[in-house]
């Protein structure tokens, strides 16, 4: 699982995140094309739509490997072609042909991810996914530090071409992992139900709604969307306010992608920790807060421009309250879905919590160019007050999974 959260996290910031934005301001496009193009990423929110296929199927010509490994190949070759490609072209010339690789790398990034995540689910049980989520996102971090740092590295010192061409070849690694792991087996004690192909697209939502009851499942769609919404949406414009507050290429990396990705696994760690020692609810409550304090963080770095000392401060806030939360709220979506529905409803679980930070952070660029950065963070922590609010509503809904026991380990 670390292997593969690695695989998952490599190519995210290439595609979808800051390594593609520091990428398009170093060669002079404006905060506002950039906030456009990053909707060419857009497959990662759209997941949950094809995720019924992957559930029911096997990637044609590859069945012999099973539904989640011929999948996770699929997905894996083609995320390496993509970044190879997004290397070649040459976004001051024109960006066309680049948001069309940056789509390809996307919609395979996104699948990899649906794959990925509903092995981890089909692997352990409910009271073991914050423990295997926090692993998974071991992996997951080291692929964003050489997906972050490593580009950025490589582009400073060469060019952006080889920095992607790297990362292209790195994807070697997560392919050769699947190529020898094995497809996991069917839960125990559970019947999974065969459907049509109409149902398989129909069946995880009505089950999802069925399972938790009507108000829940609509509380708990709109909270997870809103969840992490203030970390979201400054994170097309992470990358252009470390370079216009006058950090380089090399500084960003070993702060922002080496030591920042490792405050992230601190985080991510201590969020597994406290979810199996003090339940879903309370962590929920700390994580949301973190996230939004995270965000005044930078304000040190608004207000001390390329002083080291405040971006290490800000980044040590964000990326630990990031990986704590991330954590959180992987394993509490993780505890709501049907296992014979895995791929699907985690899908659309991870799909609302991107959304809405996703879509927002695309405009994020001219309202930076409207106000200031000062002004924006502090707009975007206090977007956690919805969130707050849908979980004093949910807290008393929420079912703790039972300890984990010996007996119980995958």
């Amino acid at each position: 699982m670390a292997v593969l959260g690695f695989g998952s996290g490599l190519p995210f910031l290439l595609i979808a995140s800051q390594t593609l934005s520091t990428r398009l301001r170093d060669v002079g496009l404006d905060l506002g094309s950039i906030g456009l193009i990053s909707l060419a990423s857009f497959f990662y929110l759209l997941k949950f739509v094809w995720a019924p296929l992957i559930d029911r199927f096997a990637f044609p010509g590859l069945g012999a490997m099973g539904r989640r490994r011929s999948w996770l190949l699929f997905s894996q070759v083609t995320v390496l072609v993509g970044l190879f490609a997004i290397g070649a072209t040459h976004p001051e010339q024109g960006v066309w042909w680049l948001v069309v690789w940056v789509l390809v790398a996307s919609f395979a990034g996104a699948t990899q991810d649906s794959v990925v995540d509903a092995y981890r689910i089909e692997i352990a049980p409910k009271n073991a996914q914050a423990a295997l989520a926090a692993t998974y996102t071991l992996g997951y971090r080291i692929g964003l530090i050489l997906g972050g740092a490593g580009a950025l590295y490589v582009a400073d010192f060469v060019d952006w071409q080889w920095a992607y061409a790297a990362m292209a070849g790195l994807m070697l690694l997560p392919i050769l992992t699947t190529l020898l792991c094995r497809e996991p087996p069917r839960p125990e004690g559970e019947q999974i139900r065969r459907v049509d192909a109409a149902q398989a697209f129909w069946e995880p939502i009505s089950s999802f709604f069925s399972s938790h009851g009507v108000a829940f499942s609509i509380v708990v769609l709109v909270f997870v969307g809103i969840y992490k919404f203030p970390d979201q949406v400054i994170g097309v414009m992470a990358g252009p306010f470390y370079l216009d507050s006058g950090y380089t290429k090399a500084e960003i990396a070993t702060v922002a992608k080496v030591f920042g990705i490792w405050m992230g696994i601190l985080g991510a760690f201590l969020g597994g920790g406290a979810v199996a020692y003090f339940g879903y609810r309370k962590m929920l409550l700390v994580a949301a807060l973190g996230v939004a304090f995270s965000n005044l963080a930078f304000l040190l770095m608004a207000h001390n421009p390329g002083q080291l000392w405040a971006f290490y401060l800000a980044i040590s806030a964000d990326n630990l309250c990031q990986g704590f939360a991330g954590t959180v709220i992987v394993a509490f979506m993780s505890s709501l879905t049907d296992r014979n529905f895995t791929a699907t409803q985690f899908a659309l679980l991870v799909s609302l919590a991107n959304l809405p930070g996703k879509f927002s952070g695309s405009f994020s660029g001219y309202l930076v160019e409207a106000t200031s950065y000062s002004t924006f963070f502090f707009l975007s922590a206090m977007t956690i007050v919805p969130a707050l609010a849908l979980l004093a509503w949910l807290w008393r809904h929420i079912k703790e999974a039972e300890p984990a026991s010996t007996t119980d380990t995958p």
